[in-house]
């Protein structure tokens, strides 16, 4: 006869989840490393003393780690993972019968308490801590680069940039603009006006940098110790170099000051190839710039470009390839970056190459950046053995980006406005440092009794 399977509702059941989730799973592995001790007491200030008891902030917080660790962009949708998963809710230390938060108290808890304490970032912090503390972190070298994120906007609903915003525009994410509009990461990054502004998000800058179509987005700015791909630093800001050097700026002088992680070598591309960044980095901060210069100086009209003069340190004067001598007032020019070296009208006018070299000037003149020095070293670098080791290592921030994006599917934001992208990209950065931890550091074996 066939037996048939009758459903029946036992009195007592003996459950341990500890039993039930494998000892290779991920969760465990990174539960290690998690210290969220600090949590609770941070945010004291932030809770009343009266009336019902609140959601507690640690089980937010590992919640969140879950969702950025496995892709699950929905937070509504990691409620029901962690009600169902019985690692998700181990991890969360919620044994079978704890109460799932509901997803808005998220959101609540985003805008309030989180932010005000600069939570978010504090865990990053944390995660960083344990990775110098178990050694993964060198502090020799460095790399940054930044990528561009899709924000929430429809790119079909932008308006045009000249116009401004329409009077009607309102919401969280324009409070948040109408905030950040000094701030030089965002507003004040340049003086040019967007093609176009979204209405939702208007902080998003519009972009085609990409080669196809535009699109709002932020960029995600990451420092990194070369070791071990280790993300020291992340920083959010508006879709623009220019705010993508300030972001470094900040991210090196911040690994410093908290951290004491003071690089002896920058890897970059030509982003932060600039003469002002170039002479940050080696004359503020003693730091060797493995980074590709930016510069323009060849000509394409088939003249003497500046390359083709040679200058004389310790005389402070160039030479022209007729080996005349172009000497400068010292006056600067440029908002007082550059100088101006220039040649003797009596000299250009009986040359013999002045159709190669200023045809259409009485004189010819050479400009050169205050901190050309820097710029020189750059270059010499870039042609060295370290040089060409830099550009190969740099692109482990490439890896993480990808990974990003590819893995744990940041690759278009969910949070509108600067702060809302600021919190995506320290959590997603908290859960790649833990990733790695848990990589990197085996788990111990177990020794029987």
């Amino acid at each position: 006869m066939m037996g048939r399977q009758v459903e029946q509702a036992a009195l007592f059941y003996e459950f341990s989840l500890e039993t039930h989730v494998p000892a290779d799973h991920r969760l465990r592995s990174i539960d290690r490393f998690v210290e969220l001790g600090e949590v609770r007491r941070e945010l004291t200030s932030f809770y009343s003393t009266l009336g019902r008891p609140s959601i507690d902030p640690e089980l937010m917080i590992r919640m969140l780690i879950i969702g950025y660790c496995f892709g699950i962009r929905s937070e509504r949708r990691l409620c029901e993972e962690v009600h169902l998963n019985l690692a998700y809710r181990w991890f969360c230390r919620l044994g079978l019968d704890g109460d799932i938060p509901d997803h808005s108290t998220f959101s609540k808890n985003r805008h309030g308490r989180f932010r005000e304490s600069d939570l978010l970032r504090r865990v990053f912090e944390t995660v960083l801590q344990r990775c110098i503390g178990e050694g993964l972190v060198g502090g020799e070298a460095f790399a940054i680069d930044a990528s561009l994120i899709k924000a929430d906007a429809n790119r079909q609903k932008g308006i045009e940039g000249e116009k401004g915003l329409p009077p009607e525009a309102a919401g969280r994410a324009v409070k948040e603009y109408m905030a950040v509009l000094d701030d030089e990461a965002f507003g004040a990054a340049t003086d040019v006006v967007p093609k176009f502004v979204s209405p939702a998000d208007p902080a998003a800058r519009w972009t085609g940098a990409h080669g196809g179509q535009a699109f709002f987005a932020y960029s995600t700015n990451y420092l990194i110790d070369v070791d071990n791909g280790i993300i020291v630093d992340v920083e959010a800001t508006t879709a623009i170099r220019q705010a993508e050097v300030l972001a470094a700026k900040r991210m090196i002088e911040r690994s410093i000051d908290r951290f004491d992680l003071y690089p002896a070598r920058l890897l970059g591309d030509s982003a932060y190839g600039s003469a002002e960044m170039l002479g940050w980095l080696v004359y503020e901060h003693g730091i060797e710039p493995h980074v590709t210069v930016f510069d323009k100086s060849t000509r394409q009209d088939g003249t003497f470009s500046r390359d083709d003069f040679t200058y004389d340190h310790v005389g402070d004067v160039y030479s022209c390839p007729a080996g005349k001598v172009l000497t400068t007032t010292g006056s600067r020019v440029n908002d007082g970056a550059t100088l101006r070296y220039r040649a003797s009208k009596y000299d250009c006018q009986a040359c013999r190459l002045k159709p190669r070299c200023c045809p259409k000037e009485p004189a010819r003149y050479v400009p050169r950046s205050i901190y050309e020095g820097a710029r020189d070293m750059a270059r010499q670098i870039a042609g060295s053995w370290e040089g060409r080791t830099a550009r190969r290592l740099r692109k482990k921030v490439e890896m993480l980006f990808a990974h990003l994006k590819r893995i744990l599917k940041l690759d278009r934001l969910r949070l509108r406005g600067p702060n809302g992208a600021r919190d995506e990209f320290l959590l997603a950065a908290t859960a790649q440092n833990l990733r790695k931890l848990a990589k990197l550091i085996p788990m111990p074996i177990p020794h029987p009794a």
